[in-house]
């Protein structure tokens, strides 16, 4: 290679090491600057706005004004005007005031945030808070500006919210038959016709003991059921757990409890509990099943409701009971099924890792054979 080449090659080295040396200076300053992100935000910060101006001013000795912006993910407009404001040094506004005069000022600002964080507003939402201030003459704005200080600000309303304490576990048996839960649900089919559906679920296991579609309400459909999932009960007397509608008291189901059947209980009343854990089914039928089909008939919905109810019972493992269906808790037939998932996962995890262990790809084989 002659010296001409080696000259030119060398030539174009260093300008490529301006170019890179540029970057790297605008890099390292945005890297200093406070709060450092990408995203489009303004820098009220007059120090940081100036340093951010000086090593774009040295940068662009290398680099195009286009390129050194895009790199900052600085406008070109935003850029110009902080170069306008190079004499305004109030580093506590997001534009000069004496380009943008219709902003608020520093005292209407403070005013905002004083009645936005204050506990005696704290009953006030912020849109009527902003019309609140104007009429106490404290600051004229709008309920819009109110709302956009709030989120630049990340101003926070006074309003933590004081619930009653709340038990973190719902009531638990321990055997099957002994607890019962019993609800009733609407659901609205497509031609604005509503359906009825009953159900009895049985807590240790979550197994559903009965069901019933009904196109119209019938609060004796519940001792019907009742009848039907105590059928085969010998030594058993299960609490029913129930909520104060009128399918649940009513003279079918008084009679059962009368004759020593069952015992009732009324959630919340009786027992501090709630019936949740039937709500629970509802919302995981509704939402996971149902809603997801065409509900135009009732007998539609009859034949959805006994699909999943097969699948619960039979098919879906509960996450509670480490895999085990709700029939196999009930029947007391799936003992061995958690020790055996335990067992499989171990073997799966010592399978991945060999496999694991003995691929490798092209970085990995000379490391590989720097060990032999």
């Amino acid at each position: 290679m002659d010296v001409l080449s080696l000259q030119q090659e060398v030539f174009v080295l260093r300008k490529r090491v301006e170019r890179l040396v540029a970057l790297l200076r605008l890099l390292v300053v945005l890297t200093r600057v406070p709060g450092f992100s990408l995203t489009c935000f303004r820098l009220p910060d007059a120090a940081t706005k100036f340093s951010l101006l000086r090593a774009v001013d040295r940068s662009r000795s290398v680099l195009p004004l286009r390129t050194v912006l895009r790199v900052l993910r600085l406008s070109s407009s935003r850029y110009h005007a902080w170069k306008r404001e190079d004499e305004c040094g109030l580093d506590d506004m997001s534009s000069c005031p004496r380009s943008s005069p219709q902003q608020l000022t520093r005292d209407e600002v403070e005013t905002i945030r004083e009645m936005v964080t204050s506990e005696e507003y704290r009953h006030v939402p912020t849109g009527t808070l902003a019309l609140l201030a104007q009429r106490l003459g404290k600051v004229f704005a709008s309920a819009t500006t109110w709302y956009k200080l709030v989120r630049l600000h990340k101003w926070r309303r006074p309003r933590l919210r004081v619930h009653p304490s709340k038990p973190k576990d719902g009531i638990r048996s321990s055997a099957p038959n002994e607890i019962w839960h019993v609800d009733t649900t609407l659901i609205r089919l497509l031609d604005g016709t509503r359906a009825y559906l009953h159900a009895v679920i049985d807590n240790f296991s979550r197994r559903i003991l009965a069901w019933k579609v009904s196109s119209a309400f019938d609060p004796s459909i519940t001792a019907e059921l009742l009848l039907g999932a105590s059928s085969g009960l010998i030594d058993e007397k299960p609490t029913l757990l129930v909520d104060g509608g009128v399918e649940n008291f009513n003279s079918a189901v008084d009679e059962l409890v009368d004759s020593g059947l069952l015992r009732r209980r009324l959630a919340q009343t009786d027992i501090s509990f709630s019936n949740s854990l039937i709500e629970s089914w509802w919302r995981a039928l509704k939402h996971q099943w149902l809603f997801l089909n065409t509900l135009d008939t009732v007998t539609r919905l009859k034949k959805l409701v006994s699909f999943y109810v097969d699948e619960h019972n039979t098919r879906l493992p509960h996450s509670a009971f480490r895999g085990q269906t709700p029939d196999e808790m009930y029947f007391g037939t799936g003992d061995r099924i958690p020790d055996a998932l335990d067992a499989a996962k171990n073997v799966a995890r010592q399978s991945r890792m060999k496999l694991n262990r003995e691929t490798s790809c092209p970085m990995c084989r000379p490391s590989a054979l720097l060990a032999d």
